[in-house]
């Protein structure tokens, strides 16, 4: 989202939450209601295929299998196929800095700069400019799909859903009343989490969640570096797993390790100089010692995605680096966004807007693959202090207070980039959007489960292929 000019514009407070209002009558908030797609919807295997052709062939077969492993499974992996539709409703036009992928697994407990949890996004591959209630929707029907998984009942899903989106129409309208500065350093973190929690959930619940919470804390660079790496005649290497963790070595050959070592240090080089410069001098102090492919998550599975050890003093000194690819957002279609010149530099503007404690070494650069092909990424550090949610062990209560946090999270990240007045005006003081948007996420979570079977059937067929590998 381009930051627009300082100084040059002005709306008084009356006039942006007029627009807000404006955009009632353009698109009424019952509008979002349902989801009826039309007898010429696109094919959403025809979506998924378009993406698999340009990933690791030998690795979409693992994507399939891992999208084909519950409709919650394949919810993660469409993105795409939710954009199509999104982009093809008419919307409010108010806009925000996009997540592009808002379901409930993408929110989680992140450790801040400063060493403390905060509850906030966590991934941004998508990121781009656009309608705010392209998130909300996202999140909310994640929020259905969620509830049928753990065989909830209607009013159960129903309950998460709209405590979900009250929770974000609320935390909005109390930005719209908040000073700019405020709205930028707000942030949620684990003691605020704590506080709800203690008046909202049972005393199980709340073992668990501080259970969780503890969890998070252990999951550093360092726990990351044992689990990854092990002690070899060469010294520290990462630790191979087949097709999952697979080192350069392994997948070059000897012969042309050294080469392709090369072109990956200057790799490094050209994200160093994305960095700030006491970032870069931080970085300096590290060198590289292996370098690994490795498959992450379910609708990024067959983007290319490295690990890099660096170490620094010895080996006891270890940096871990995820290296991920980045391709156009699936939104850039239907958002009528700006278009970047290096994808990687969209992951990490977006971030930054809308996320309140990124990563120090978050930067991005431009690579050629290993299959001579130009390619942009970004670069975060593997692992540090993330805690993620497990919806399959929830209960209604917990899976609604998680709701909660979620759209009272989106609210905030969407405030620091769009316009808190005009969406809190918009959204209104009545639960009308709320109930709306539970209606939506219950249609849309039965959209799902049709794609997932035109997957499955699919696969039967042969049209496609899935393989757990």
């Amino acid at each position: 989202m381009t930051a627009p000019s300082p100084f040059t514009t002005f709306m008084s407070p009356a006039e942006r939450a007029a627009a807000g209002r404006q955009a009632r009558r353009r698109v009424p908030r019952s509008s979002h209601a349902g989801f009826e797609a039309g007898p010429d919807r696109f094919d959403p295997v025809d979506v998924l295929e378009r993406q698999s052709a340009t990933r690791v062939p030998e690795l979409v077969p693992l994507r399939y299998a891992r999208m084909l492993e519950s409709p919650f499974r394949f919810y993660r992996g469409a993105a795409a196929i939710m954009a199509e539709d999104l982009g093809a409703a008419t919307d409010t036009g108010l806009r925000v800095q996009l997540c592009g992928d808002a379901h409930l697994l993408n929110f989680r407990l992140l450790a801040s700069p400063e060493r403390h949890l905060v509850f906030d996004i966590n991934d941004f591959d998508e990121t781009l400019a656009g309608p705010f209630e392209w998130d909300v929707k996202r999140l909310a029907a994640s929020f259905a799909i969620a509830g049928r998984a753990n065989g909830f009942t209607t009013a159960e899903q129903n309950s998460a859903i709209e405590t979900c989106v009250r929770a974000y129409r609320r935390r909005m309208r109390d930005f719209a009343g908040m000073r700019n500065l405020d709205i930028w350093y707000a942030q949620d973190d684990a003691d605020h989490m704590r506080e709800l929690m203690a008046a909202s959930i049972s005393k199980e619940a709340r073992r668990r969640t501080a259970k969780a919470t503890a969890s998070a804390r252990t999951r550093t660079h360092m726990q990351a570096y044992a689990k990854l790496t092990r002690d070899t005649a060469e010294g520290r290497r990462i630790t191979p797993d087949p097709p999952l963790i697979t080192p350069l070595r392994d997948l070059v050959g000897d012969s042309s390790e050294h080469g392709r070592e090369k072109e990956l240090r200057a790799v490094l080089e050209g994200y160093a100089r994305s960095l700030s410069s006491e970032r870069r001098h931080l970085l300096s102090r590290y060198r590289l010692v292996d370098i690994a492919r490795k498959v992450v998550g379910v609708g990024s599975v067959g983007t290319r995605c490295w690990i890099v050890l660096l170490l620094g003093r010895d080996d006891d000194d270890p940096l871990l680096l995820q290296a991920k690819e980045a391709q156009e957002s699936v939104l850039a279609a239907h958002s009528g966004g700006e278009r970047y010149d290096n994808q990687g530099r969209r992951v990490v503007a977006g971030q930054r807007l809308i996320q309140t404690t990124s990563d120090i070494l978050l930067g991005w650069t431009h690579a050629v693959g290993l299959d001579g092909q130009e390619r942009d990424f970004y670069v975060r550090q593997l692992r540090d202090w993330k805690g993620i949610a497990q919806p399959e062990t929830m209960d209604p209560g917990l899976l609604r207070l998680f709701g909660r946090l979620c759209g009272a999270s989106l609210a905030r990240a969407h405030a620091r980039s769009g316009d808190p007045i005009a969406i809190g005006a918009y959204l209104g003081g009545g639960d009308r959007f709320d109930r709306a948007l539970t209606v939506f996420g219950q249609a849309y979570a039965d959209r799902n489960e049709r794609d997932f079977d035109a997957l499955r059937t699919a696969v039967r067929s042969g049209r496609v292929r899935a393989a757990a590998q």
